[in-house]
């Protein structure tokens, strides 16, 4: 029977503490981004706006040219949903081979996806780039979504290898009693069984491609499908203390991904800790 005592008393004051302490940058954010010119340097930081303002947000969705922040923000989904979409699809597949499969080639392409979560992409930006122009996939989305797909799938396939070595062999042989080939298994037997995995695989690959600035900046530079960091890296270098209208793009920024983040975070939570229910 669950006891409440000082000590549980003390760990939620902590906890409350914690969370206050961790939300304390997103009041900043908020209430700087609701305030206007004049009343971010005249009233102090900490202070609540006297009438809240949009209108550091109406500026900010009003840029055109390279900081066009609403195209970048279009451009940025789009370029995250189709390289998450590829991820969870070659991803899957590969890891279910690699899983299933005890053969020396399978072990060492797996010890190769390792390899290639271990170094860092950064190495090999130039070839990627010569090789990326010589085939016509820089400076478009599509092209973008190919790179990102290619160098985030050792991670997708090292997360989803891992959990299907976890998950038992029972319902695939059933299947195959009944008749059903091994893409049918697959496709309506296993990978709706490995929902969390897919929620892990989205997040965490998602947040890398939706946050990334560099490779944005060196495949897309000079084109018209610059993407929000890109975006928000030209806007926020023309400003010199505008911060309602910085903040404004920050919030904007965070609200894609914070809204991903709560649809998927149950299947994420699952797949942390090695749930396989769907």
């Amino acid at each position: 029977m669950f006891r409440y005592t000082k000590a549980t008393a003390l760990r939620e004051v902590l906890t409350w503490i914690v969370a206050l302490v961790f939300l304390l940058p997103f009041y900043f954010l908020v209430t700087t981004a609701l305030k206007s010119d004049q009343e971010v340097f005249s009233t102090d930081p900490i202070a609540l706006p006297s009438s809240p303002d949009l209108s550091s947000f109406v500026e900010v969705l009003g840029q055109q040219g390279q900081s066009n922040v609403l195209l970048g923000l279009l451009n940025s989904v789009i370029l995250t949903g189709g390289s998450i979409l590829g991820m969870v699809l070659l991803g899957s597949v590969t890891g279910y081979v690699i899983a299933r499969r005890t053969s020396r080639w399978s072990r060492g392409a797996y010890l190769l996806f390792l390899v290639a979560i271990v170094l860092p992409t950064q190495l090999g930006t130039v070839p990627l780039y010569i090789g990326a122009r010589a085939l016509g996939l820089t400076g478009s989305l599509w092209g973008m979504i190919v790179l990102y797909t290619g160098m985030l799938l050792p991670l997708a396939i090292f997360l989803y290898s891992g959990f299907f070595r976890g998950l038992g062999t029972e319902y695939e042989e059933a299947a195959t009693i009944d008749g059903a080939s091994r893409a049918q298994i697959f496709f309506r037997v296993v990978f709706p069984l490995m929902a969390p995995a897919t929620g892990t695989v989205a997040i965490l690959t998602g947040l890398i491609v939706w946050n990334d600035f560099f490779s944005a900046l060196i495949f897309l530079g000079g084109s018209e499908t610059q993407t929000l960091p890109v975006a928000m890296y030209y806007y926020v270098g023309s400003l010199v203390s505008q911060w309602n209208q910085i903040f404004a793009v920050v919030i904007i920024s965070m609200i894609p991904i914070l809204g991903f983040y709560l649809v998927a975070q149950k299947r994420f939570m699952q797949g942390f800790s090695g749930g396989l229910k769907g």
